[in-house]
């Protein structure tokens, strides 16, 4: 694993993971960068973290950093989203966290009200949300299906209060990660859910945000695979609940300020 990093620490590290992406890499980080440049009133890294590609994403991932001044380039030598994130986020020294899919299907104008709660300390974590009337979503019947069920289960069995664990546009504050990403065992898609419920049952607080989103119609994610992996990280974490023994939640080890101290 090699990372390089700008010299001084900015406010936000924004990760994209990526797997063999070579043909949509260099259009959707120049974009990112372009627009965070313009628009971000906060100081920025954009790190590519690269899961173990062997299409050339690597080599273009470390030119893209050569580059621009705001991006560097993580590479990991095994798959997996969730491996990715954790390696990049525990590494890095910003103060807020937040991911996006390198489609950049979620809209760009989100991203400063999923940040800012976190900057101010107002919320512990951010995500954005399909789930709600206020979002513009566009996207196929099979995978709008698909992930209602999946987050209806999240309720119904975890007793999730968060609507939307699989949307790839998340930000947590970097003390709140450095107690959470030890507990997470997932190195794959469900990275995402598990984070979000040991967040949940940790009582910190989970900001959400409406955005507008367009699906990907080349995405690799395959979603029957996914699904059932999905399945058995819910029985994992629904396992290790019942267990108190196996359960192990940072709250002693969060100090939360006035603001924070209302659950999600």
């Amino acid at each position: 694993m090699s990372l390089r990093l700008v010299q001084r620490a900015p406010a936000v590290d924004l990760v994209v993971p990526v797997y063999n992406e070579v043909r949509d890499l260099e259009p959707s980080v120049r974009r990112l960068d372009g627009y965070l440049r313009a628009s971000l009133p906060l100081s920025y890294r954009i790190t590519i973290a690269d899961n173990a590609s062997a299409d050339g994403t690597w080599e273009l991932a470390q030119r893209l950093a050569s580059e621009l001044p705001s991006v560097t380039a993580l590479r990991l030598e095994e798959k997996g989203r969730g491996r990715a994130l954790k390696a990049a986020w525990s590494a890095s020294d910003a103060s807020v966290l937040a991911y996006m899919d390198v489609d950049l299907s979620t809209g760009l104008d989100a991203f400063l009200p999923l940040v800012a709660p976190l900057v101010s300390g107002h919320s512990d974590l951010a995500i954005g949300t399909r789930l709600c009337r206020s979002s513009r979503v566009t996207r196929g019947r099979k995978r709008d299906v698909i992930s209602r069920c999946y987050n209806g289960l999240l309720r119904l069995v975890l007793r999730a209060r968060f609507s939307d664990a699989q949307c790839g546009f998340k930000a947590i504050r970097a003390d709140r990660a450095r107690a959470l990403l030890p507990l997470v065992e997932d190195t794959g898609w469900f990275f995402d859910t598990e984070l979000l419920v040991l967040a949940q049952r940790a009582g910190l607080r989970i900001h959400e945000v409406p955005v507008d989103w367009i699906d990907d119609p080349d995405s690799r994610v395959d979603v029957v695979s996914t699904a059932l992996a999905d399945l058995r990280g819910v029985w994992r974490v629904l396992r290790k609940r019942r267990r108190p023994d196996l359960v192990q939640l940072p709250v002693p080890a969060l100090e939360r300020s006035t603001d924070d101290s209302r659950a999600a």
